[in-house]
């Protein structure tokens, strides 16, 4: 990671509270495929389900990695990850639960997507051009992790746009949404 030697303590703690925010979120989510894991079905939408989940997580953990060597390289301390995280309010709202396998990847596809328009969101906030660029190939990421939940759900016979809307940000994400 690139030191951040010329910024000024104010940008740097700013650009901390961004990370370990995104830090946070990452963390929900290599917590939420573990969770769930464990609740799919052996059937052959629990396994598909299961193999992306595992792809995903996996690029969660290397996002972990990069946030919170980040964060450290700034002077700061990246946050811990929780034993457990509230999903209820998505599951209230209807974006997924865990009852089954196809609501469960509508979970994931949930907190993918509010990944992807949350690194959108402050990517813009942050100062440093290094963690600029960090963020915005997260985002990347994460909206191809969300196209890939969308184009599994095709595989399985659930025909719905991979790609719903040209954009994917804030403004767009209950368009990326599939409901229960």
């Amino acid at each position: 990671m690139a030191t951040f030697q010329g910024m000024s303590q104010e940008d740097k703690l700013n650009d901390t509270e961004i990370l370990n925010r995104a830090l946070f979120f990452e963390n929900r989510g290599i917590w939420a495929y573990r969770f769930a894991a464990d609740k799919l079905s052996a059937s052959e939408v629990g396994r598909t389900v299961l193999a992306l989940a595992d792809q995903n997580r996996a690029d969660h953990e290397k996002h972990q990695d990069l946030l919170g060597n980040a964060i450290i390289s700034l002077g700061g301390t990246p946050v811990k990850m929780e034993k457990e995280y509230d999903l209820s309010s998505f599951i209230s709202k209807g974006q997924g639960n865990l009852e089954n396998d196809v609501n469960i990847a509508k979970l994931a596809l949930t907190l993918e997507v509010g990944a992807a328009a949350g690194y959108v969101s402050d990517t813009m906030k942050l100062r440093s051009p290094v963690l600029i660029e960090l963020e915005a190939g997260i985002a990347c990421v994460e909206a191809i992790h969300a196209g890939r939940i969308r184009a599994a759900f095709n595989d399985l016979g659930l025909k719905v746009p991979v790609v719903p809307n040209a954009v994917l940000n804030a403004n767009s994400r209950s368009d990326w949404v599939i409901k229960v």
